[in-house]
């Protein structure tokens, strides 16, 4: 174990024991959530899905960051992408219940979904991540992989980052590989992982969805940097 391994176990440990043993700092936490929701929604992508790729680093060479990884750049797109996905995630939870009572006739899906757990708030948490993983999915982890290259071909500088122009087109076509993105990432982890990820997600109460979707957000930074 390396003394960066050591640390980051310390800072993690350290998180943790704010949060379990200092009085008050959940509730202050659940409050700041639900008064300023898309804002805490970018400090917790920010923090965790950024954390997933250092990981990611680490795993694949040994170290958590290195030169052109660009720190504070993804910092910058996974808040952004944080705000993009907590917004996606009530838009989808709405938009759902709505379909199922108006569209398929299932004039019990709000109440169900409302209420505690049951095999109903199952079945209507499933369907919304179905849809949400389906028709969102796609585009944002195909924009994050954008990023990700645009990043890493300026430098890791937030002013290489800004001061160049984003290719999407060019990326798009000559520097994504669609194997692993259509073929392991869209095809796979979408049903075998974010499908179930995501049902857990929407079966805990509002405050804490967001942030376990954060935590989702080390995985996916994982998955996302492991299987270039």
């Amino acid at each position: 174990m390396k003394r960066s391994d050591i640390i980051t176990i310390i800072a993690v440990l350290a998180i943790i024991s704010i949060f379990t043993l200092i009085p008050n700092t959940l509730a202050s936490f659940n409050r700041l959530t639900t008064e300023h929701g898309l804002l805490m929604s970018f400090f917790k992508f920010a923090i965790l899905g950024t954390f997933g790729e250092m990981l990611a680093l680490r795993i694949r060479k040994g170290h958590y960051i290195e030169k052109g990884f660009g720190l504070l750049p993804r910092i910058l797109i996974w808040g952004i992408l944080g705000v993009v996905i907590a917004s996606a995630m009530t838009i989808f939870k709405t938009g759902t219940v709505v379909l199922l009572e108006k569209g398929f006739k299932i004039t019990r899906a709000g109440f169900w979904f409302a209420g505690g757990l049951s095999l109903g708030k199952a079945f209507v948490a499933m369907c919304i991540s179905v849809l949400m993983n389906t028709l969102f999915a796609p585009v944002f982890m195909t924009f994050h992989k954008v990023t990700d290259i645009h990043i890493m071909e300026t430098g890791g500088t937030l002013n290489g980052f800004f001061s160049n122009p984003l290719r999407i087109g060019d990326t798009l076509k000559n520097k994504i590989n669609w194997d692993i993105q259509y073929g392991f990432i869209f095809k796979k982890t979408i049903p075998l992982f974010w499908y179930p990820a995501h049902t857990i997600t929407f079966l805990l109460p509002g405050n804490y969805q967001v942030l376990f979707a954060a935590f989702l957000g080390i995985a996916l930074g994982l998955i996302l940097t492991i299987r270039r």
